[in-house]
């Protein structure tokens, strides 16, 4: 078994123990490795273009916003530029900040058809540790994965 199956299948099982109605849960490391080596993956970023301006953003990432800034009130776009962007038989990463909203984003793309949605656990920024802080225990930024600052 190649490694990219190797890490899909440990995101299946990751999964199925959390009981989650999509294919798989993957860490940072994981999704970006996946980024690497599968042809036609594609990473959607889910977070608000607010967070993408200020925080940062992933090279090459799919950006469509799952809710939208001010006001942070659901994008009702989200699907239809989903299908504009992203191919149904394509093997989609959802990644927001913790991996909340990319788990509602996978949950919801699942319904619609596609059949190969991962979400990024710890997401782009992390859980928080002990004073509140983001981006020290986990996530993308903390695993020191690429990203960019506009």
């Amino acid at each position: 078994m190649g490694k990219i199956s190797q890490i899909l299948q440990t995101a299946q099982d990751r999964a199925k123990e959390m009981n989650l109605p999509y294919e798989g849960a993957l860490l940072p490391d994981e999704a970006y490795e996946i980024m690497q080596s599968a042809p036609g993956v594609k990473l959607v970023d889910v977070r608000t273009r607010a967070e993408l301006d200020w925080v940062g953003n992933i090279p090459d990432a799919v950006e469509i916003e799952w809710v939208t800034y001010p006001g942070m009130k659901p994008n009702p776009h989200f699907i239809t530029q989903l299908e504009q962007q992203v191919e149904k038989e394509a093997l989609v990463m959802f990644i927001c900040r913790s991996g909340v909203r990319s788990h509602n984003a996978a949950i919801a793309a699942t319904g619609a058809g596609y059949a190969d949605c991962y979400n990024v656990l710890e997401g782009f920024e992390g859980d928080k540790d002990a004073d509140g802080h983001r981006n020290v225990l986990n996530g993308w930024r903390a695993t020191e994965l690429p990203w960019e600052q506009s």
